[in-house]
């Protein structure tokens, strides 16, 4: 199933995306829950949960029914982490 995921996300998820200058990364298809990262201007964004919502999973419902659930998955750049840690310590 993984493979159907990423041919819709390529097909129909990506090409929005891009106009906003994000993307998408799939991490994981699981029983019918679907895990994926958003990239570009679409981390951390405050519609995120929308686009997951209205974008991502319509989508691949539509495409592929035994999609249950898309899973957004936070994750924090090392970067971001490292500024974090700098201004801690001047404080």
């Amino acid at each position: 199933m993984f493979e159907k995921v990423e041919k819709v996300l390529e097909a129909k998820v990506r090409p929005v995306l891009a106009k906003h200058y994000g993307n998408i990364e799939l991490i994981k298809v699981e029983d019918g829950i679907v895990k994926v990262k958003l990239l570009g201007q679409c981390s951390g964004c405050p519609s995120a949960k929308y686009t997951i919502e209205e974008i991502v999973e319509t989508s691949l419902k539509e495409e592929i029914p035994e999609v249950k659930k898309v899973v957004l998955i936070h994750e924090t750049s090392e970067e971001l982490i490292d500024m974090a840690r700098k201004i801690l310590k001047k404080n």
